[in-house]
């Protein structure tokens, strides 16, 4: 199987950490490896070097070699500029594609955290064996463990059951839902966390998107025509401006037939937000997670990261402070998610320079 991997995005959301040269994926967040060091050694144990692709930008592709030095020059495949991740698939389709015209491609993000990684592996491996069998679309859902608000959700059908209870054909993809819709995803038993993670074969994903995305496939066959010309670099930015910003589950993956779901039981989380470094995190007597040096005093739920500064509180509960070098963010551990809207106000209001 050829591996896919997505590390074209800023992380807005892990702010001020996180910035437009040193991205979420390149940080150390639950270990001491960076999240795509950690998604490389995942996937290289199913997955040759000589396999595995890294989509990413040229503002980020020399950190990102830095980082993974022994992928191969030409398995890094830079977009002009983000434009979602369905120009960024069919990039990668084109040349997968030209190396093998009937190869299996799994679609990964750069920055998800996996445990349990025997059955990960294994569910790989059923994904794998559904698209040999049915010639179909295969995504990844996780069981939802707490009615989550943060996640898109898949619905399967039980009745459907591909491989020996693990995929199902997908009934219908719903977006992240308010607290009581969530509650009852849990209550019927056939939701799934959409995980964002994908198994196909190259030129089914092609054909679909012929179907669905035409003006995407085309542009994919003009590119991959120009896969070994000289101004390949300037034909792929030329078709990159004519594309739409497009996600590959509202593109192709909700209007396609013949979509199944692995039903994933192995630990997955996608580190949306600080809260959720939070939430994975080994707590104090007070509920406290701090990596750095600080006195909490009557404080209870909150996440400090600070390691070069000293924190102190008194009577704060629930909160989230990150110091770097030249940001202090404070943000109540609920509304984490609204880092990015902070993050796009910096810049619509003159603070780009910290970005």
């Amino acid at each position: 199987m050829y591996s896919v991997i997505m590390a074209g995005g800023v992380g807005k959301r892990f702010w001020p950490r996180s910035r437009k040269d040193n991205p979420k994926q390149l940080l150390n967040i639950v270990d001491d490896s960076s999240m795509l060091r950690l998604t490389v050694d995942r996937l290289s144990k199913i997955s040759d070097f000589e396999k595995i692709f890294i989509v990413t930008n040229h503002e980020q592709a020399l950190a990102i070699r830095e980082v993974i030095p022994e992928l191969p020059e030409d398995n890094m495949l830079l977009e002009p500029f983000g434009k979602n991740t369905a120009p960024a698939i069919a990039l990668a389709a084109v040349h997968i594609l030209e190396m093998d015209p009937d190869a299996i491609m799994g679609v990964f993000p750069a920055d998800h955290l996996i445990m349990k990684e025997d059955i990960f592996f294994s569910d790989v491996e059923k994904a794998q064996q559904a698209v040999k069998e049915k010639n179909c679309l295969v995504t990844f859902g996780i069981e939802p463990t707490r009615p989550a608000t943060g996640y898109g959700y898949i619905q399967y059908d039980v009745k459907k059951m591909l491989v020996e209870d693990k995929v199902y054909k997908v009934k219908t993809f719903a977006e992240k839902p308010n607290l009581n819709t969530a509650r009852r995803f849990l209550q019927s038993g056939d939701f799934l966390w959409n995980s964002g993670m994908f198994v196909w074969k190259a030129k089914t994903i092609l054909r679909q998107m012929k179907a669905f995305m035409p003006e995407l496939y085309d542009s994919a066959l003009t590119i991959q025509d120009a896969l070994d010309k000289e101004d390949y670099a300037g034909i792929v930015e030329r078709e990159w401006k004519t594309l739409r910003s497009e996600s590959i589950d509202y593109g192709i993956m909700e209007k396609a037939g013949n979509v199944y779901v692995v039903r994933g039981e192995f630990f997955w989380s996608d580190l949306g937000s600080w809260a959720s470094v939070y939430d994975l995190a080994e707590k104090d007597e007070d509920e406290n997670v701090i990596d750095g040096e600080a006195l909490l005093l009557n404080s209870s739920g909150n996440y400090v990261y600070s390691p070069d500064r000293f924190v102190a509180s008194i009577g704060l509960n629930d909160m989230i402070i990150i110091n770097t070098g030249d940001v202090t963010l404070v943000v109540e551990r609920n509304k984490a998610e609204d880092v990015k809207t902070l993050v796009d106000t910096l810049r619509k209001n003159g603070f780009a320079k910290y970005l």
